[in-house]
């Protein structure tokens, strides 16, 4: 399958077999076989070639008319409807505007809260919850037992087809209104309190490591296992914003998980 993508990456026009490859192409990435990163010796990969393929079924889609009617309008690319979910998927779906596109794997046992969004190439595994608002980027990769609050945004990375996407590890809880983009990485059992934005430009200060995390060319902006972030501020230094005593954005790791954290995150899990 990967020559065969590679090979279909570089073709301008494309003819009936090629639809056929494209198919089962999405029907692996549906049902998880395939994926846009994975974990490899302990290190997540990404896998470029599937990114490409997902771009492929852009390029190859026909915009089409998938109207409900003359007041519930849609016009997407036909090669990726909305994933077909049965009663024996597991998946609890809670009717209210809700969408998952065809090839994004959602597992067994995940939840979803109306409205919500898993977007192509999105890999959700088993006993997620995905409440109201919240976005699932394309290729965003998302653990087992991970609680996505109320409109948490998890940017999609789809291009370039090298980099890393957005990957949540198991066990972890994202608050209302966080924002987690640019392929940062939160580790397994991770808190991030409402609010919370990580992008590759904003360094995280640790105040219990008394460190600070930060993005580079070679890699991602990473949040340590366990961790509990805050939103929170630090003082510009120098020139005007000193003087207007102006402060930046800057999150900031209070603790890692204790007992009482613990209590919390369960409580999250019996609503489910």
């Amino acid at each position: 399958m990967i020559e065969t993508i590679e090979r279909l990456y570089q073709k301008d026009k494309f003819e009936a077999e090629d639809r056929r490859t494209l198919e089962s192409f999405l029907d692996q990435l549906d049902s998880g076989e395939i994926r846009a990163a994975e974990k490899v010796e302990g290190q997540w990969k990404v896998n470029g070639w599937v990114k490409k393929g997902i771009l492929v079924g852009f390029r190859m889609g026909v915009l089409t008319d998938r109207s409900i009617n003359e007041h519930f309008q849609f016009f997407d690319k036909d090669t990726f409807p909305l994933k077909s979910l049965h009663l024996n998927s597991g998946v609890r779906l809670v009717p209210g505007g809700s969408a998952i596109r065809r090839g994004a794997y959602v597992a067994s046992g995940v939840t979803c809260m109306p409205p919500m969004y898993v977007n192509v190439g999105a890999y959700v595994d088993e006993g997620t919850m995905v409440d109201s608002h919240a976005l699932v980027g394309s290729c965003a990769q998302i653990g087992k037992c991970v609680h996505l609050s109320a409109a948490a945004q998890i940017g999609g990375v789809l291009e370039p087809v090298g980099a890393l996407p957005v990957i949540v590890e198991d066990e972890v809880l994202i608050g209302g209104n966080c924002g987690i983009y640019e392929g940062t990485i939160v580790r397994r059992g991770a808190v991030l309190a409402a609010g919370v934005i990580l992008t590759r430009g904003t360094p995280v200060h640790d105040l219990v490591k008394e460190t600070a995390y930060r993005a580079d060319q070679e890699r991602p902006l990473e949040i340590p296992e366990g961790a509990v972030v805050i939103p929170g501020t630090r003082p510009i230094s120098s020139g005007y914003g000193k003087t207007q005593r102006l402060s930046l954005y800057s999150p900031i790791i209070v603790k890692y998980r204790d007992w009482k954290t613990e209590k919390s995150v369960r409580l999250e899990e019996w609503l489910r």
